[in-house]
């Protein structure tokens, strides 16, 4: 339930047909198992599991109030570290899409 004078952050329909396809490449690949989604008051966060029980490999995040600095997307790894930063959501993703060559290939 939203109250009024609340507001959330969340992933509009365009952007999530991006994260989901690239989620369901990487299911494909033997990869990912499991994502959740947050929408939270200042970002919405996609992350994605190898298992459901773990920690998320990574999260995907829009901070709209970046979106005139840095960049309202970023791909953060396990560990924390900021993987790629930037304005256009499916040139961030690419980082994640060079894993998943890695993957196929291996």
């Amino acid at each position: 339930m939203v109250f009024q004078g609340t507001s959330q952050v969340a992933f509009h329909r365009s952007e999530l047909n991006v994260i989901l396809g690239l989620y369901g490449r990487m299911v494909a690949a033997g990869e990912w198992r499991d994502y959740g989604i947050s929408c939270l008051k200042d970002c919405a966060v996609f992350s994605v599991f190898r298992r459901t029980a773990e920690h998320p490999l990574y999260r995907i995040e829009k901070h709209p109030k970046l979106r005139l600095k840095q960049g309202q997307y970023c791909v953060i790894g396990m560990d924390g570290r900021i993987l790629k930063r930037g304005h256009d959501l499916r040139a961030v993703l690419r980082v994640l899409d060079r894993k998943l060559i890695r993957a196929v290939d291996s």
